[in-house]
């Protein structure tokens, strides 16, 4: 969830040790389990997970992740995520997002490209369909 390496072997009791989650509070959802920091894990219970887009990227109107994760996870096919001002910035992204992506969702082979349009540049990302 906050996109840095939780140590296996760390004691459970330790906010940074490890926990298992299934990125959703629904008990009833379908969805992989992950390990995650048992802090994290824990404040997630408290406030919406939201996944956020490094300072670095010049994105415009950026999809919240988490959404588009369970989406592509249960349909599958195309979405549109960012939009960019330059294909060096789109680039940048679309490189991020297939990292995080392999991370967030393990095992959803999530592709990203970049299309032009109106003066910019839009970041999709896609999976097979469900």
């Amino acid at each position: 969830m906050c996109d840095e390496p939780v140590d296996p072997d760390m004691a459970v009791n330790d906010p940074r040790g490890p926990s298992v989650d299934s990125r959703t509070a629904d008990r009833k959802a379908k969805v992989a389990e992950r390990l995650a920091h048992r802090g994290c894990n824990t404040r997630k219970g408290a406030v919406k997970v939201v996944i956020a887009w490094p300072d670095r990227l010049r994105v415009v109107e950026p999809a919240p992740l988490i959404t588009v994760a369970g989406r592509l996870e249960r349909k599958g096919g195309r979405e549109m995520v960012a939009r960019c001002p330059t294909k060096h910035d789109a680039q940048d992204a679309a490189d991020w997002l297939v990292d995080r992506f392999s991370r967030l969702v393990p095992g959803l082979p999530v592709t990203a490209t970049i299309e032009a349009g109106g003066g910019q540049f839009l970041i999709i990302l896609a999976t097979s369909r469900r």
